[in-house]
């Protein structure tokens, strides 16, 4: 499986919305839970949204719940995380990631569990 995730990164003012996405490449891609994550400077890499294989599930972490919103096209091969509200502590690189073997309903997403990984997208809150 493979992801890229070049498209909707950049600067925002606070309050703005930014929306990431993510093509998926590879067999069975419907097989697998997609998440994302984050990394902000100087900080470990943290769970922030889960979706689940049919789209129909989905998990947040309680810093981005009614902010951010995730989702899949799985005809489109595409993932999503659109981003309103935005705040300076929501400046990171975010990543998106895949699990094969999680359970069929979205949750909490390790760094340990995921099996692939796209490239970062770089997203930064002014204030």
């Amino acid at each position: 499986l493979r992801f890229s995730c070049r498209r909707g990164g950049g600067l925002v003012q606070a309050g703005g919305s930014l929306r990431l996405s993510c093509a998926v490449f590879g067999r069975n891609q419907r097989s697998y839970i997609i998440g994302w994550f984050r990394q902000a400077p100087g900080k470990e890499r943290e769970f922030v949204a889960a979706v689940s294989r049919s789209g129909a599930s989905i998990h947040y972490v309680d810093s981005v719940k009614g902010r951010f919103t995730i989702s899949r096209d799985n005809a489109e091969n595409t993932v999503y995380l659109q981003m309103n509200s935005l705040k300076p502590e929501d400046t990171a690189v975010y990543y998106c990631a895949a699990d094969r073997d999680g359970p069929a309903a979205a949750g909490s997403l390790y760094l340990n569990e995921m099996d692939y990984w796209g490239e970062g997208t770089l997203v930064t809150v002014s204030s």
